[in-house]
């Protein structure tokens, strides 16, 4: 193909459990017009010989030491020939063929900068990260979104624009958000679609929900200086979302099945998020290498269309042996 519409980017770094999944519902999508580009940044566990067994055009190198979110996607979106680029998560897979379709139908509008999909948590998620997709991602479609959130697992940009605007490459997280922010204070808009869905699994470590929380909490501070998390918010959104998974928990009547995860999982995020916010000094290189690569072993250190209106059908991922079960998508 001479001329995609879409380059999807993929970041990742030790992903075999994963990408094999996502490669393979991506390239099930009805629209066609796309390559798919790995921004790669130091696999040493097969990913790079399970990805090119499908049809990608290219692998982009980023060494480990030079890593960032931001700058990652500065690698893709540079190496990108499409209109548009597509960010997708290597642990995430889309769950209808029209994925992509749905994604990119919003630059119809041309004051859209930006548009995300939808996230639900899949295989091993903790019980509370997917009570927080359901949360970020509504059923409802937002055609211009009045806040600068969005999410780079399951997101498309205008290229153009991209090179208006590159990523932060300085930041330790929320370069979505970041980005976001700058487009929509010249001018442009951001978009959710709620049937651009994917299923994100996320099978973190203790140690890695308080960094990845920790790290974001630093880039919050830097994106809006003006916004604190203290010691009281801290006790506050801790006890606030523990009730509200409780609850939800025992609607479901898996309360005793997920207790322990609820209460682990929100200290961690909250106690990572209000260590982030304390801190006062610059980031320095040690702590971004291991924002990025932490040991796994280690601790501390509006309209109204829905996915009803998707009349497409499930990506099947049955004939193929991956890692972890697919959800039951044929409701």
């Amino acid at each position: 193909m001479t001329d995609p519409t879409a380059s999807i980017v993929i970041r990742c770094y030790n992903e075999r459990e994963h990408i094999g999944k996502l490669l393979h519902g991506i390239f099930e999508q009805s629209f066609e017009e796309f390559e798919v580009l790995l921004v790669d940044s130091g696999s040493t566990d097969g990913t790079l010989e399970i990805a090119r067994q499908y049809p990608i055009e290219d692998v982009v190198h980023i060494p480990p030491e030079k890593f960032s979110f931001g700058r990652a996607l500065n690698y893709g979106c540079e190496a990108a020939r499409g209109d548009y680029c597509v960010f997708v998560s290597a642990h995430c897979y889309p769950k209808r063929v029209d994925w992509l379709s749905r994604l990119l139908e919003k630059f119809d509008d041309e004051d859209v900068a930006m548009v995300y999909g939808k996230q639900r948590g899949g295989g091993p998620t903790k019980f509370s990260e997917r009570q927080i997709f359901r949360r970020w991602f509504p059923e409802s479609d937002i055609d211009y979104q009045l806040t600068p959130f969005a999410n780079n697992a399951n997101a498309a940009i205008r290229r153009d624009v991209w090179e208006e605007f590159p990523y932060d490459e300085r930041l330790t997280g929320l370069e979505d958000l970041d980005w976001g922010k700058r487009v929509k204070e010249a001018g442009y808009e951001i978009s959710y679609a709620s049937a651009a869905e994917v299923v994100h699994v996320h099978d973190e470590s203790p140690g890695e929900i308080y960094n990845r929380y920790r790290r974001e909490a630093i880039a919050h501070k830097q994106i809006i200086p003006d916004q604190e998390f203290t010691l009281f918010d801290f006790v506050r959104a801790y006890a606030r979302n523990v009730l509200s998974d409780g609850r939800t928990a025992l609607e479901e009547g898996s309360l005793l099945d997920h207790l322990g995860s609820i209460l682990t999982f929100r200290l961690l995020q909250f106690w990572g998020t209000y260590r982030g916010f304390s801190r006062d000094e610059t980031v320095s290189e040690q702590l971004r290498q291991r924002f990025y690569y932490p040991d796994k072993n280690g601790y501390p250190a509006e309209s109204n269309a829905t996915d009803e209106d998707s009349k497409a059908p499930p990506v099947d991922y049955t004939a193929v042996d991956f890692e972890y079960p697919i959800e039951d998508i044929s409701d």
